[in-house]
């Protein structure tokens, strides 16, 4: 199968669709697959893959200064159809864009014409605006991809049906991570939380929390690894206490090393009106490191995570209730090697070489389906008719 994927970032770029787009096309290359990947900004193409080459055009120039997403979206619209030359024959079998509306808009009408199943991938949470523009780009769409249920919920609320939507995880790389630390060598009092330090993250709550939970237990300690934007606003609020270090970007193996020393991992993301979580990989990745996990509602592990017991929630951004569940957790030794235990046997479902086959499967039961290639106006006929 030829396969071309399209992310506007790939790795190096720091972040969790970077990872997904790198590991899920070094899987499928192992497995056999032909991989182009399109992309705007990185350098990472994994071995055995390729990288399509992009030209600019008059109109990618014009769109550049106001959505170089779109710009970008243009130029591999037209790269598409030259690799195809026409007949998807001799191109590609199918285009996997890893994005939203807005490449789908440039892409979708082209693939539609050159007779190309397009696959989208939704990361996260969609934003609020332009859900009229979302409406209509969708339906250039075969079929979907959500991290998520709240992401899954996104694409039903715009019109796609839930039977084109599969819902998943990213998956996880465990032959290159540590076994699960003892219960016994756990810093005791330790919380520890991953990702960028940006607002849909929700760190601050997590600071203020964490300095109520701390006046009742001297010697704990909180360690946030990531960068971002809000590092000098979230200084200030730690410094307000003590007990919290911004630890900055750290490399993949001192992420785990911390995350294994870690009593406990925290989340506690919120949505806003422009993004929100999908299914947070860190937390997925502190299950197979054996670390128990406490998220925000609206960092939900559902429907990846069947067994609710191997973790614990909170409703978004009520530091109260995040106070009284990590409270609970820290107190219960018997409840944190419960977790510890339950989160192992679900992070096990997730290696990659699993999650690469299911994204494979859907595939091919979209591309079997039968279902016509229609334009948008004759699809929205068909669905006044009935």
């Amino acid at each position: 199968m030829h396969i071309v994927r399209v992310s506007y970032r790939v790795p190096p770029f720091p972040g969790g669709l970077e990872r997904h787009v790198e590991c899920l096309t070094r899987r499928q290359v192992d497995d056999g697959d032909r991989v182009t990947m399109s992309f705007r900004h990185g350098a990472t193409v994994p071995a055995g893959a390729t990288r399509l080459p992009l030209r600019r055009t008059a109109l990618s120039r014009m769109l550049a200064p106001v959505s170089d997403r779109s710009a970008f979206a243009v130029e591999t619209a037209a790269a598409v159809g030259r690799l195809c030359g026409g007949s998807r024959d001799h191109g590609a079998d199918l285009v996997h864009l890893h994005g939203d509306h807005i490449e789908t808009a440039w892409l979708g009408p082209v693939c539609r014409r050159l007779g190309l199943p397009l696959f989208l991938t939704v990361h996260g949470a969609l934003a609020h605006r332009h859900q009229w523009l979302a409406r209509g780009s969708f339906r250039y769409v075969e079929a979907f991809i959500a991290l998520g249920s709240s992401t899954a919920d996104d694409l039903v609320a715009r019109g796609v049906d839930r039977r084109r939507i599969l819902t998943m995880s990213s998956g996880l790389e465990l032959s290159a991570m540590p076994g699960p630390a003892d219960a016994r060598s756990r810093e005791r009092g330790l919380i520890v939380s991953v990702g960028a330090l940006d607002p849909v993250k929700n760190h601050d709550l997590l600071i203020r929390a964490f300095h109520e939970l701390a006046r009742d237990r001297p010697g704990m300690r909180l360690v946030i690894a990531g960068e971002g934007p809000e590092r000098d606003r979230l200084a200030r609020l730690a410094a307000a206490g003590t007990g919290v270090e911004l630890a900055g970007r750290l490399d993949r193996s001192e992420i785990y090393r911390l995350v294994r020393q870690a009593e406990v991992f925290v989340l506690a993301s919120r949505r806003l009106p422009g993004k929100g979580e999908g299914v947070p990989t860190a937390a997925l990745e502190a299950m197979a490191l054996g670390t128990p996990v406490v998220v925000s509602s609206k960092a939900s592990l559902d429907p990846v995570i069947a067994v609710r017991e191997a973790y614990r929630v909170f409703p978004s951004e009520s530091k109260d209730d995040l106070v009284r569940v990590l409270g609970t957790v820290l107190d219960d030794e018997s409840a944190r090697n419960r977790m510890s235990e339950l989160g192992l046997r679900a992070a096990a479902e997730l290696d990659w070489s699993r999650v690469a086959q299911r994204v494979n499967d859907w595939y091919r039961l979209r591309r079997n389906s039968g279902s016509p290639f229609i334009s948008p106006a004759k699809e929205q006929t068909v669905a006044d008719d009935h």
